[in-house]
């Protein structure tokens, strides 16, 4: 789970306080998870554990298959997410996520080993839900449960689509070069 650099910070979601009505609201904002009202998100944010991240931390490591498969929600600071690539020793930054991002997802749904690496850029505050948090809520709240998790379904599928047509600009760009390279050589 979250490195023993981070620091629980239990009072800070305290259900009605302002940490907590602000994560709830951040949770249903578009860069969170929309689908969900601010009253179901004020349940699942009563799930959540509040870390303290120091800058410079690693917190998800990609290929990482020993971490409990947490989800993130960003309350304060910023999380860099990279990935190493075909032939590249040195990351890729993917992302900068602020307030309001979730990182952590796909390890989240399907206890997969970890497909990036998210690091906090600066001294971050994030909500944690771990695969015993949600069992519980999807006990206590069985529609809210459903709610989150068809809401995080969604959100990966959007981020599919969004690679999906990347890949298709990447084969015809590469489909491209390669007309050029046999125009070059039959020259």
């Amino acid at each position: 789970m979250v490195q023993t650099t981070a620091t629980k910070a239990p009072s800070l979601l305290a259900r009605g306080s302002p940490d907590a009505e602000r994560a709830a609201e951040l949770l249903t904002a578009p860069s969170g998870l929309i689908q969900l009202t601010l009253d179901e998100a004020r349940v699942v944010v009563d799930h959540m554990t509040p870390r303290l991240i120091a800058a410079d931390t690693t917190f998800i490591k990609e290929g990482d298959t020993e971490d409990d498969g947490f989800l993130a929600l960003v309350l304060e600071g910023e999380v860099v997410v990279e990935s190493i690539t075909v032939s590249r020793t040195v990351p890729l930054t993917l992302k900068v996520l602020g307030p309001g991002s979730l990182v952590g997802e796909v390890g989240f749904l399907d206890m997969g080993p970890r497909v990036a690496s998210c690091t906090t850029s600066t001294d971050s505050l994030c909500a944690i839900l771990t695969h015993e948090a949600i069992e519980t809520l999807i006990a206590a709240e069985p529609r809210t449960g459903a709610k989150l998790l068809l809401a995080i379904s969604a959100r990966l599928a959007e981020r599919l689509r969004d690679n999906a047509r990347k890949l298709r600009l990447y084969a015809k760009l590469a489909q491209a070069m390669q007309q050029e390279i046999e125009l070059f050589t039959r020259k």
